[in-house]
């Protein structure tokens, strides 16, 4: 089917009066017009003997509903939005917009929505909403079979306005309440380690102060990313920094052009990422020589489950030209690209997905709904860095981020908070400075600072 007749498809409810006048001596139906024809007499079915009349709102509804449905069984990205989501989606992209601060995903194992990652700094980031938590209502309404779209219009508002999510923690038994007063959410995409104590907007990088070993968290990839990750770095060395880990778990991804930018931050050429289309087309993006940042010095960059999209884009390159070292746990393997078309008349549109991604080295991150563990996808750690973690020890990295992130921070815990995946990134790193003579130790073990 081309494109446009992909797009009159879509545009039901532009085509509903035009298909119930259709008559018996009409010319033979195409193909295509058979397909929308189908949407036309269901509707008109409902429209006639349903239980009750349905107003214009709720068959708009329906119609976006039946497209959402059909699209969902192709992939878990490819959605329609209508003018008020088309409108939400874009202001995401560009890093602001209003609501709790959390990122939706569908997990076809389960009805319910699932939290994709808080946002580091937001209410529900702050309220202790953890990656992977069921959301099973929104202000007492179900969210069973919810689809985003409709999950998104409950739970974003007025600035100031409160939501109330039922949510379960992934390990507990039973739901909790979370009241949650929306905000404006401006996403600063870039963290460190610990908040400037004369200014909390701003953040110290320096892990280990002794062997000079930074850390840089990177939380997304919208249009401030690049920039806001090279000043960091730059920051960095100017202190001193003489290796740095860069940590991409639960990064959910976000820009394709920004996976592509912060790349090539760290490497001074070679391919960075390409695509593969339905037709075995495809094109690539390669590192430009110059304007590097870190150059030379050791890197490691942390991954887990919720690293995904633009975050294994970045973490595949850095790899796979040895500039970096994947310590961690397996990435979740969201390897394709969506692209967002324009319906005709500007007021909707329809993502969806057109293409595959290659890792420099050729390989495929995108995981299929029937892939086994032993397949072939998203990042893997380097042989000797993977690095298992238990539940306790996961909920203990969210909480002791979370309290790092919120800048009114509670009681700092008595025992120090050890972070397995970082303690194995400044084991390598400093493995990586003694080599060359730069690594100071302390005591006979050469204990270091903890994250």
């Amino acid at each position: 089917m081309s494109r446009w007749n992909l797009v009159w498809l879509l545009v039901v409810p532009a085509a509903v009066a035009l298909g119930l006048a259709v008559t018996a001596s009409a010319p033979p139906p195409d193909k295509e017009y058979q397909l929308v024809r189908s949407i036309v007499d269901v509707l008109a079915e409902v429209d006639k003997n349903y239980v009750r009349e349905l107003s214009e709102q709720e068959k708009k509804k329906l119609v976006e509903d039946m497209i959402n449905g059909g699209l969902s069984r192709l992939d878990p990205y490819s959605e329609y939005f209508n003018a008020e989501e088309l409108t939400a989606f874009e202001t995401l992209s560009e890093g602001e917009f209003g609501g709790v601060g959390i990122m939706l995903a569908l997990d076809a194992k389960v009805p319910y929505l699932k939290v994709e990652t808080p946002m580091p700094g937001t209410p529900a980031y702050a309220a202790g909403v953890q990656a992977n938590d069921l959301i099973l209502k929104v202000d007492g309404k179900s969210t069973e079979n919810m689809t985003i779209a409709e999950a998104r219009k409950l739970i974003t508002g007025k600035a100031g306005t409160q939501v109330t999510l039922t949510v379960r923690h992934e390990g507990a038994d039973k739901p909790t309440d979370v009241t949650l007063t929306r905000a404006v959410i401006e996403i600063h995409p870039v963290l460190g380690v610990a908040r400037d104590p004369a200014d909390p907007t701003k953040w110290d990088f320096m892990l280990d102060k002794e062997n000079k070993i930074a850390l840089v968290r990177l939380i997304g990839f919208n249009e401030k990313s690049d920039k806001e990750l090279r000043a960091a770095v730059e920051q960095a060395e100017a202190a001193g920094a003489k290796a740095l880990i860069l940590d991409l778990r639960d990064n959910g991804g976000g820009l394709l052009g920004q996976a592509v930018a912060i790349a090539d931050l760290f490497l001074d050429d070679g391919v960075i990422v390409g695509t593969k289309d339905r037709n075995g087309g495809g094109r690539s993006w390669s590192a430009k020589p110059g304007d590097t940042v870190f150059a030379g010095k050791p890197m490691a960059v942390l991954i887990n489950g919720g690293s995904a999209s633009a975050s294994e884009i970045v973490a595949a390159a850095l790899q796979d030209h040895h500039r970096a070292a994947a310590i961690g746990q397996r990435s979740y393997g969201k390897g394709s690209v969506q692209k967002v078309f324009v319906l005709p008349g500007g007021k909707a549109a329809v993502k969806l997905t057109s293409e595959t991604w290659l890792t420099p080295t050729g390989k495929t991150i995108n995981r299929s709904p029937t892939a086994k563990e032993s397949d072939d996808w998203g990042v893997r750690p380097d042989p000797g860095l993977e690095v298992t973690i238990t539940p306790e020890q996961r909920r203990a990295y969210v909480n002791h981020w979370r309290q790092v992130d919120t800048i009114k921070k509670a009681k700092p815990p008595e025992k120090p908070y050890q972070d397995p995946v970082v303690e194995k990134a400044l084991e390598y790193l400093r493995g990586k400075l003694k080599a060359v003579g730069g690594l100071k130790m302390r005591g006979r073990g050469g204990e270091g600072v903890r994250a």
